[in-house]
């Protein structure tokens, strides 16, 4: 028989704990999200797959705020995060920084997320859009490679959040593995 696990069986880590340990070389880079709920939900999903930190980039909202804390259920006390007011500039850091930038967008000549392969010690910064627009062109033409979720429904695109958290998975099953 399966039993639905305890919560003290989870085995999880207490907000220090988790701020102490590594996290994989993988930055979640947010380019103007409205949703104060898609920007919670990105910090709970960053903390369940041990992302270095999160960059909030232009119109994207910043914590502290009851809206984001309402998805984030606490994670965004536990995920590291920083604000530029352009993402342009955020790139340009991680460029520096030596990331390698992935966008996640619909673009021509695309890559197939489930087609590229994660390299073990890379560093990766994964660029994600806004619900309408998605990431702007300017920072699509300054990428490595832009990443896309094959779909076949009769919608064009999935939600941010859970978009971010496809590809955030991606990136965490290659890189766990070292």
């Amino acid at each position: 028989m399966m039993e639905k696990k305890k919560i003290w069986e989870l085995g999880r880590l207490s907000k220090h704990e988790y701020r102490e340990i590594d996290k994989l070389p993988l930055v979640l880079v947010v380019d103007n999200v409205r949703s104060l709920n898609n920007i919670g939900s990105l910090f709970r999903t960053c903390d369940a797959f041990l992302v270095e930190k999160i960059i909030l980039c232009g119109i994207s909202a910043c914590p502290p705020s009851p809206e984001i804390h309402k998805t984030a259920l606490g994670a965004e006390e536990s995920v590291k995060w920083e604000y530029y007011t352009s993402t342009t500039e955020a790139i340009g850091d991680l460029r520096s920084a030596g990331y390698e930038l992935c966008v996640l967008e619909q673009v021509k000549n695309s890559c197939l997320l489930q087609d590229f392969s994660v390299k073990p010690f890379n560093r990766y910064a994964v660029i994600i859009g806004n619900e309408i627009d998605g990431v702007q062109q300017s920072v699509v033409d300054k990428s490595d490679v832009c990443l896309e979720i094959p779909q076949y429904g009769t919608k064009h695109s999935l939600n941010v959040s859970v978009s971010a958290a496809i590809a955030l998975w991606h990136f965490f099953i290659g890189l766990k593995q070292l």
